[in-house]
């Protein structure tokens, strides 16, 4: 596992083994992982999505706590991974990283209080995700993702393509000014409560 640029976020790399019958992977194994995030992540939830060539998901994120971290994994095609830093008082607030997922055998984890989104760069992308947390609405948020103060950049020539929710969400500044984004200290409690956890 290697840390991305910003804290709580980790590019995971698995090994496939084939034979004359095919190939296996184990996608997701729990102890490596959380040997590395320093606690247990439960999953909650198994999400799918298949998206357009130019579908962008995201940036979205949920309250903290309890937060929802997620572990993604693109199956079939391609897609540009994108981990913000929206945790208010964060030494990296505001910024991003970009892995592209086009082989199952890379995921992304990302710690409960950052932000994730994704565009498809091929049609039928399908990304699977796991979560620390089941769906709330009432607990789950955005931040546009073509917000100039973030500045993603997303791939040239690719039209991106939103869903109505992330097409009127706010960007930064406004959230940040309706106090709705994580808290960095928050997040730091929230995950050392998480890590004491284990070693009591």
């Amino acid at each position: 596992m290697r840390p991305l640029s910003i804290e709580g976020a980790w590019l995971v790399e698995t090994r496939t083994f084939g034979d004359e019958r095919g190939e296996f992977q184990e996608l997701f194994r729990g102890e490596p992982l959380s040997e590395t995030i320093g606690h247990e992540f439960g999953v909650a939830q198994v999400n799918r999505s298949a998206s357009r060539k130019g579908v962008v998901r995201g940036v979205h994120f949920a309250d903290v706590p309890p937060g929802q971290a997620k572990y993604v994994t693109c199956l079939t095609g391609a897609v540009l991974d994108v981990v913000v830093d929206i945790r208010v008082g964060s030494p990296t607030y505001g910024t991003w990283e970009t892995i592209q997922l086009d082989d199952p055998r890379r995921s992304v984890y990302v710690a409960a209080g950052l932000g994730h989104a994704f565009m498809s760069l091929t049609e039928g992308a399908t990304v699977v995700y796991l979560t620390s947390e089941g769906y709330a609405p009432q607990r789950e948020h955005a931040v546009h993702p073509l917000d100039p103060r973030l500045g993603i950049a997303w791939p040239a020539g690719i039209e991106p393509v939103l869903s109505e929710k992330d097409a009127a969400a706010p960007g930064l500044e406004e959230l940040e000014r309706r106090g709705r984004l994580p808290d960095f200290a928050a997040c730091v409690t929230l995950h050392r409560a998480l890590r004491q956890r284990v070693a009591d």
